[in-house]
Parts: C-alpha cells; structure tokens; sequence
C-alpha cells in the first residue's frame, strides 16, 4: 500500500470506517416501534434538506432508500452515501460515462438485471437495480466494503471512491436508537 493512501486511509474519521465496515455485517433491519422510525425518518429527512429542498421528493426517496436497502440486506445510510457521491441526489445525472441516476447505474445492468421495459431515471428502478449491485459486490468480496465500493464504482484497485462513500457515510451514520 502505498504512503498516500495509508495517510488518507488514517485521516478519515474512525467512526465513519467503523461504521462502514459494521454494516456489510448486518442491515440495520426494521425499527423496533413507530416511535424509532418516525425518529430516524426526521433525522435523515433534516440531513437531506439541504440536497433535496422539496419535501415530498425527500420523503419520496427516504421511503425507497429505506425499502430498496432492507431488501438487499444493506444499510441505508451506505446506500444514501453512495447517492451524495454518485449524484449528489440527482435522479436526472448522468455520468461522462454512461451511467444514470441517483445510484448511477450502468445501462448494462438492465440487459443483466432489469425487467422489460425498466428506465434508469426511474427512482425506484434505480435504487432497486443500485442497491442490487451493491450487495452483489460486497458478497463477491465477501463482505469487504472497501473492493465492493471500488467495483461499485468500475475502479477495483483504487481507493479514492471508497475513500468518498466512507466520508460521505458521517454524514448519514444514524444516531443510536434510544
């Protein structure tokens, strides 16, 4: 490993690698009562104000983020720092590259993955198709985060996208349940 990855892999903050890599070990699952639901809601729906102004769309996205990461066993605050990164909340980008929408899914993936008739800028498609990516690539690497982030992104043997979705994940890590 070279110098300068170990120093930005030491300057990134403890939690957000910790966190990280806890949650390709478990998803965070259904919430114990409505009371910590309606919580966790509130929380992201505040953090994500400031990328997404209107309401509805938030809690629009909030709600399939949640569904879409539950059944693909993952967190959901992993899949919404994926989204900062790839789009920054935007379901209409496309990348020099091709790819397309919140998660910014490769067209390719439909032929592999998709049903007839599938449209990537479709949020729910999107996030169905992204969120199944993503849990293929962590078990293919058997649940290291790190290489699965790097395939997630076309960029296996360099750091600096998973070096980006950790960041981006203190962002979301949800506070304990009390």
């Amino acid at each position: 490993m070279r110098w300068s990855v170990l120093v930005i892999l030491l300057w990134l903050p403890a939690q957000a690698w910790a966190l990280g890599l806890e949650m390709v070990k478990t998803s965070i699952g259904a919430f114990p009562d409505q009371n910590s639901r309606e919580m966790w809601f509130h929380d992201m729906d505040t953090r994500l104000a400031k990328r997404v102004p209107d309401p509805e769309q938030r809690q629009k996205i909030l709600e399939l983020v949640y569904q879409e990461a539950n059944r693909a066993n993952l967190p959901p605050e992993l899949v919404l720092a994926v989204i900062q990164v790839e789009s920054n909340f935007d379901p209409w980008a496309i990348s020099h590259a091709g790819a397309i929408g919140l998660m910014q899914v490769m067209p390719f993936w439909l032929e592999e993955i998709g049903q007839p008739g599938d449209n990537l800028f479709h949020v729910p498609t999107n996030l169905r198709l992204g969120c199944t990516i993503l849990r293929h690539y962590i078990d293919v690497e058997k649940g290291n985060l790190i290489r699965a982030l790097a395939r997630y992104n076309g960029s296996l043997g360099s750091y600096r996208y998973p070096i980006r979705v950790m960041r981006a994940m203190s962002t979301w890590a949800a506070a304990p349940l009390q």
